[in-house]
């Protein structure tokens, strides 16, 4: 893979399972579900290019996003401005999520757009679609510190190209390349390796 700029959408994948985004970025490997088709269905309406005003609120959507410091590069579901103030809008699907993944996507796009436009980033959004709500997120020093670590170990994973060893965790369950992995087929292989 090249390494010149990692994709944002990668910590979200990373920070879900190592494993996961090792073979989507570095693999090549992709199936689809009725998750991933729900997203990529939401996000195909989002991906239009356009620039709105709703009332004191600037608004794009579909916005290349590129930081050189972190070498990130991704596409913003929305950005708004408001008051001097601009804040990332990501869209998901389903309700919010458990894992907090969704929340490391919005920060690298913050990180993006504060070397972008020079002024401080303090909060972004995640959109749910089922349940039309925006959640906060708070671009906290810790939510920064997250982000950063994570870039760094997937700087070495696209480097190295070593797979992460599969794990099982209840997010397993929803995985589109769940077939792919089997990761309680290698937990109990490791098992038995163990017993023998």
């Amino acid at each position: 893979m090249n390494t010149d700029y990692i994709p944002i959408a990668a910590l979200n994948h990373y920070a879900y399972c190592p494993h996961r985004c090792w073979r989507m970025f570095c693999a090549g490997e992709f199936t689809e579900n009725e998750y991933t088709v729900e997203g990529t269905s939401l996000h195909q309406r989002v991906h239009t290019l356009s620039e709105t005003q709703q009332g004191e609120t600037w608004q794009v959507r579909a916005i290349w996003l590129k930081s050189e410091q972190y070498q990130l590069i991704g596409k913003a579901d929305l950005i708004e401005a408001a008051q001097g103030e601009f804040y990332p809008v990501e869209y998901k699907r389903g309700k919010p999520g458990e894992w907090g993944n969704d929340a490391l996507q919005v920060c690298a796009q913050a990180l993006c757009l504060e070397e972008m436009t020079g002024k401080p980033v303090q909060r972004g959004f995640l959109y749910y679609a089922h349940s039309h709500q925006r959640e906060t997120v708070e671009i906290s020093a810790q939510l920064r510190e997250e982000a950063i670590g994570i870039l760094t170990a997937l700087r070495e994973l696209f480097q190295t190209g070593e797979r992460p060893k599969p794990v099982y965790t209840p997010r397993c369950r929803g995985c589109s390349l769940y077939k792919q992995c089997l990761p309680q087929a290698s937990k109990k292989l490791k098992t038995y390796r163990e017993e023998s």
